[in-house]
């Protein structure tokens, strides 16, 4: 199998606080809540760059497609790393996150590699790593 990701999808228990969370909040582009004509359709699509997009979709319809049971997840088991280009943008989107209504699990700082990062959460503890790589130019 050759892997080819497209979308990343958050399971949220609120479509809308999570919303406003990632569109109003960070500012992320989006059509809004699309999809609720159908039961258990409803959905939010955010374009990250070509070829992938961010969808939020509640637990319930994840749990319902999926056939698992409903449970809320567990924060650690996924996180996503945001890499941007100095350690001054990286106080910005954490500043902007919290902002938003983001906790921030742990403050940038310098890491161990060399790098300057920060972790935040959002709205239903998914985990966020705001990082800047100073070899990665």
């Amino acid at each position: 199998m050759k892997p080819s990701i497209t979308v990343l999808t958050l399971g949220v228990s609120s479509l809308e606080r999570s919303l406003a969370f990632y569109r109003d909040g960070l500012g992320f582009e989006t059509e809004g809540i699309i999809g609720q004509e159908f039961e258990h359709g409803a959905v939010v699509f955010f374009d990250l760059q070509e070829g992938l997009r961010l969808a939020l979709w509640p637990h319930a319809s994840i749990a319902r497609d999926t056939g698992l049971p409903l449970h809320r997840h567990q924060p650690g088991n996924f996180t996503i790393g945001h890499n941007v280009a100095s350690d001054a943008e990286v106080d910005a989107a954490m500043a902007q996150a919290a902002r938003a209504g983001a906790v921030i699990v742990k403050p940038a700082g310098k890491t161990f590699y060399g790098g300057y990062a920060g972790y935040f959460q959002d709205p239903d503890g998914h985990l966020w790593e705001v990082v800047h790589l100073p070899e990665a130019g």
